[in-house]
């Protein structure tokens, strides 16, 4: 893959290692930023990548490799294109926190090094390029080819590490990550953690039984309402009555329900020989003046 500016300028080495910042030691004054030729590489080579896959859009491009830790490893041959160089191929590896099945079906949190993109020119393929710039990828992380997690390969890609790498049998997912057999070998398992299981219904309690058994104990000396239990005294602050239960009356409310039907009746007395009715409130009147009479005399 070609491109209209120098590419030996831009990247010095055969293959060159691409961090977020797509910095070039050697930067020209009087030249264009060499940062903005670089984006322009990644980006092509991230749509070509997408084109050669399937895919609706790409996986790679230098705006995504800015806001990540990822890298590209980028593979070029320095005499074509009249010793102005082309661009191979790519890959790009990072890591990733991600929750895989081992072979027993056991969920395991891990952050492996993922394979998460790779291309290679349809002009230069079956040359030993992709093998080339796998291999430095290797050697660079320190890593054998069954630690590695592939997000979505392709067939091709597939083929390509049965072929070189004997990569075939694959430990089942459920995303789109593919590890092979040895991949959980001598790795630090670290398990999901798991959630307590959830009450039912009957289980749940406002509070311990130990609460409720002093909250009766110190409610017995107290005078009513205040001896209610707490469902009765909340029941009185959107004006139900404490004592009624499933639409029945207790006895507490029936005695008092009967004293005022007795206070309401008037009863018969008499005045200069003639008999006549009090009303309740004369009665109380009566037995109020009647009480004062009876502590000023004590």
């Amino acid at each position: 893959m070609d491109f209209p500016f120098d590419i030996n300028v831009l990247f010095l080495s055969r293959i060159t290692v691409l961090d977020q910042n797509l910095s070039n030691p050697r930067k020209c004054w009087g030249r264009p930023d060499p940062q903005h030729q670089i984006s322009i590489v990644i980006d092509e080579l991230g749509r070509a990548s997408a084109k050669a896959q399937g895919l609706t859009a790409p996986v790679t491009s230098a705006v995504k490799l800015q806001s990540s830790r990822h890298l590209v490893y980028l593979l070029k041959d320095e005499k074509a294109n009249g010793a102005r160089g082309i661009v191979i191929g790519f890959l790009k590896v990072g890591y990733k926190k991600l929750f895989l099945l081992d072979q027993r079906g056991t969920h395991i949190e891990v952050e492996p090094l993922c394979v998460l993109d790779f291309y290679v020119h349809e002009s230069v393929q079956r040359h030993g390029y992709g093998k080339e710039i796998f291999d430095f990828m290797l050697l660079q992380e320190r890593v054998n080819p069954h630690q590695l997690a592939f997000d979505r390969p392709s067939q091709r890609f597939l083929s390509f590490l049965r072929k070189h790498y004997h990569l075939s049998a694959s430990v089942p997912q459920v995303n789109n990550f593919v590890v092979f057999e040895g991949f959980f070998r001598d790795r630090l398992e670290v398990p999901v953690r798991k959630l307590p299981p959830k009450k039912t219904e009957g289980e749940i309690k406002p509070y311990s039984l130990t609460e409720r058994e002093a909250l009766k104990e110190e409610q017995k000396g107290l005078p009513w309402p205040f001896s209610q239990s707490p469902s009765l005294t909340r029941s009185l602050s959107v004006g139900a009555s404490p004592n009624r239960v499933n639409g029945t009356q207790s006895v507490p409310e029936c005695t008092a329900a009967l004293k005022e039907i007795k206070l309401q009746r008037p009863r018969p007395g008499f005045r200069n020989g003639e008999q006549y009715h009090l009303s309740s409130a004369s009665e109380r009147r009566r037995t109020s003046s009647l009480n004062r009479s009876q502590f000023s005399f004590n």
